[in-house]
């Protein structure tokens, strides 16, 4: 017994050796069904004296959704991928749709404790995941193989050959952009124990080194306890009931939707595709023989026409039918780039018992006749039909249709791509509104993370920040800091511990917009990157249509550089500036426009509005702060936006000395954009957070301000991460075009229901919906609707 196995792993071995040794027939001859003879460590199958074989997983990319002239490309790409092959070398393209693993997703979602005070959030959190995944996709994972065999001699002069198709079949996949990887021989091995365990929970407990000395072979780990094929219209692997069919394909003009919906059928499945290439030369003799004979046949209808004395142009229709779609054929294969493929096309379907099992083939074969094709079971040839459905590129039904590359295309292997990543900081986003799966992604994967949330007012804009606040709170050690001009978020916030500062003309709280460090800025003067964001403030504050003038600019920029050489000097908090000492230093300038910007200042110096003219007085090191500035009015908002913004900025620096994260979320952030130098800070600061260890999140409904000038646009081209609810008519045409969004796509963002739309994650475009369990804790502390709301809070005071 190999070292490092767990008890029960031990057990679970000791069980197949004993299955094994049993003398009673039942279990060899289990084995002996499965039709390959032997699995070799590098991936490689030898399924015949002389036939050996290879997989290649390859994962989806956006098909259904893209624009129709991305459709072409992708179909043409697809010909090309069949064309690749030729007769020497058979393929299978397998679809399976699996019940997935319970308890390894469990763990792949399960949120680690932290011994914080807040794992009884975590759990519920993994809790609403585990309830998204079941009540989504009905609990299916869904992958996709291509398997090839050649024939030879020997291992040897097999495995170059292989090595150089798989290659090809590698590099084909990276031209159509499909992501694909090449399965080892204990992969494939696991593959086809999910076929065969597809009714029960047994674990794929193998290695290697359990064959040495044990007399075991490798289908001894993969076997069922017993197949049945009582009657030869089903069969029975362990509890798990199946029934293999083939596709007739009688259908003169099929539609690419076919292979797509059978692969959204919500039960376990395999579909599976073997083609075989016909010798180019061969076909086209082939054709020409028929066509031969099909003139023939007409020489001798004319022939009795004549003999009968009626006219000899009157012959069968089916004859002159035939003869026409012949020499079309022959054409095809000629001149455009057309080859000749055998398709046997076979579906598994499976249930738990008889009836569901009759449901569902009831339910696939309604979908091939939409499509004006049949599904027939293949009585008899059960057990032929499931292991066909293996991985080993060996065809055991001799049910063939003759087909051209392009009507072989046709059955295009792609849907729609996926967005779940496993790891420890992937976040939840809402279900795959095409395929149902889940989606869950790490920002902090993509070349640039800032991320935009857009949506009309309740499209969900709010609910989906505060979601991705709490699952960042939750899973990552980052610092989270929300600026908020409606006061909404604070009971979340409160809930996990966090700062609330409340900003406000009677407000005691104060924060210093001249509040500067030494790490402020990546280079030796973090001064010229502060004055930036004290030109924008006094342009806030002068308010003029056209901004500061430059004249009022220079006199600004020379007075922030004396008010802050104290405290380059000695940088203690009692000689941080304050906007009085600016307001001072402008007074005794000599320029009049110096002194028009001291009298725009000082309302906010010494008038009514001089909340933001006092030294910092507020501990910022919670990891959770929330600046609520909704009582600061109409004249302050933006200016408090701005400030939040800087201080913000200010955090980004110390935490990327210690090498953390700081995730930023800006609600109503169209407003710093609307005057030209605040928008051209913040679009600088955009710029800058990524490369600083900053995350930040733009919240709006307002997108015509987003595109307002090329400038701004720049926050489009710097955010790689795009979350689109509903949006209005006219910013539905603006983002169209900015985003090269099909009108296919743009419908998942008109009048869509709240927490639907579209997800840009890199170059990904999806779909999505997000019904987020309402029964939770969490969900309490995130609704914004008001009558949920005042539920709440009547909760909390009962």
């Amino acid at each position: 017994m190999p070292e490092g196995l767990s008890k029960a792993d031990q057990m679970a071995v000791r069980e197949i050796v004993r299955n094994a040794q049993k003398n009673d027939g039942i279990p060899k001859t289990a084995q002996q069904s499965i039709p390959f003879d032997r699995m070799f460590p590098n991936g490689i199958c030898r399924v015949g004296l002389d036939y050996y074989t290879k997989t290649v997983q390859f994962q989806d990319i956006n098909y259904q959704l893209a624009q129709q002239e991305d459709k072409t490309e992708i179909f043409e790409e697809w010909c090309a991928f069949l064309n690749f092959f030729d007769s020497s070398v058979k393929f299978q393209l397998s679809f399976e749709n699996m019940a997935t693993d319970v308890s390894d997703f469990e763990k792949s979602i399960k949120i680690s404790h932290k011994n914080d005070g807040f794992d009884d959030v975590r759990d519920e959190y993994s809790e609403v995941l585990l309830h998204q995944m079941e009540a989504g996709n009905n609990g299916l994972t869904k992958t996709k193989y291509l398997t090839f065999g050649i024939h030879a001699e020997s291992m040897k002069t097999a495995k170059p050959r292989l090595t150089h198709i798989e290659t090809d079949i590698l590099n084909n996949f990276k031209r159509l952009g499909v992501q694909a990887r090449s399965l080892n021989g204990s992969e494939r091995l696991e593959l086809m124990h999910r076929q065969f365990h597809m009714g029960d929970d047994a674990k794929f407990r193998f290695d290697w080194k359990y064959l040495t000395g044990s007399g075991l072979s490798v289908k001894d780990f993969i076997a069922p306890s017993s197949f049945a094929f009582p009657t030869g219209r089903y069969f029975q692997i362990g509890e798990m009931y199946g029934c293999m069919s083939f596709l007739s394909i009688d259908a003169s003009d099929i539609s690419d939707r076919l292979l797509a919906d059978f692969l959204s059928m919500e039960s376990s499945q395999i579909v599976t595709m073997h083609i075989q290439s016909v010798d180019q030369n061969e076909a086209i003799k082939t054709i020409k023989h028929t066509i031969t004979e099909l003139d023939r046949s007409k020489i001798e209808e004319q022939k009795k026409a004549v003999r009968a004395g009626y006219d000899m142009d009157i012959i069968p229709s089916d004859l002159a039918t035939y003869g026409k779609d012949a020499k079309a054929l022959l054409k095809e294969l000629q001149s455009q780039n057309e080859r000749m493929f055998l398709l046997t096309f076979l579906v598994m379907n499976t249930g738990k018992t008889k009836q569901e099992l009759e449901n569902n083939v009831f339910q696939a074969a309604s979908i091939a006749q939409k499509h004006n094709c049949n599904l027939i079971r293949l009585d008899y040839q059960q057990e032929q039909g499931l292991m066909s459905t293996l991985p080993l590129a060996n065809n055991l039904i001799e049910i063939q249709r003759g087909m051209t590359t392009s009507s072989t295309a046709i059955f295009v292997p792609f849907t729609t791509q996926e967005l779940f990543q496993r790891g420890d900081e992937a976040l939840y986003y809402g279900l795959n509104a095409l395929s149902n799966n889940m989606i869950m992604v790490d920002r902090k994967k993509l070349k640039n993370p800032n991320a935009l949330i857009l949506g009309t007012p309740g499209s969900g804009k709010s609910f989906s920040a505060k979601r991705e606040i709490a699952n960042s709170f939750l899973v990552t050690d980052d610092d989270i800091i929300i600026s908020d001009p409606e006061s909404e978020y604070s009971p979340l916030v409160a809930r996990f511990g966090g700062q609330v500062i409340r900003i406000s003309p009677t407000s005691d709280q104060y924060i210093n917009p001249m509040d500067i460090n030494m790490n402020y800025s990546d280079d030796d003067n973090p001064i010229a990157l502060k004055a930036d964001f004290i030109l924008s403030l006094c342009e806030l504050i002068v308010g003029n249509k056209d901004g500061l003038r430059p004249v009022e600019k220079t006199v600004i920029d020379r007075c922030i550089r004396q008010i802050y050489q104290k405290y380059f000097e000695n940088p203690g908090p009692d000689n941080m500036p304050i906007l009085g000492d600016l307001y001072e230093a402008l007074l005794s300038q000599e320029e009049p426009e110096a002194k028009h910007v001291a009298t725009a200042l000082e309302i906010y110096v010494s008038g009514s509005l001089n909340v933001f003219n006092h030294r910092t007085n507020v501990e910022l090191t919670n990891r959770l702060v929330c600046y609520d500035i909704k009582d600061l009015g109409k004249q302050l908002k933006k200016i408090g936006m701005l400030v939040v913004q800087d201080q913000v900025w200010g955090r980004v620096t110390e935490n990327r000395i210690q090498g953390r994260s700081t995730r930023y979320y800006m609600d109503e952030m169209h407003l710093l954009l609307r005057e030209d130098q605040t928008a051209a800070y913040t679009v600088e600061i955009w710029k800058r957070f990524r490369k600083w260890g900053g995350i930040p999140t733009g919240i709006t409904q307002n997108v015509k301000d987003l595109l307002a000038s090329k400038e701004v646009e720049n926050i489009f081209e710097n955010s790689d991460f795009i979350y689109m609810l509903n949006q209005a008519v006219g910013d539905r045409q603006i983002l169209a075009k900015q985003l090269n969004i099909s009108p296919h796509q743009l419908s998942y963002v008109t009048h869509s229901g709240e927490g639907e739309g579209l997800l840009f994650y890199g170059n990904v475009i999806l779909p999505f919906v997000d019904r987020f369990p309402t029964n939770t804790e969490l969900y309490r502390i995130m609704t914004t609707r008001l009558s949920e709301v005042a539920d709440a809070k009547k909760e909390q005071s009962a």
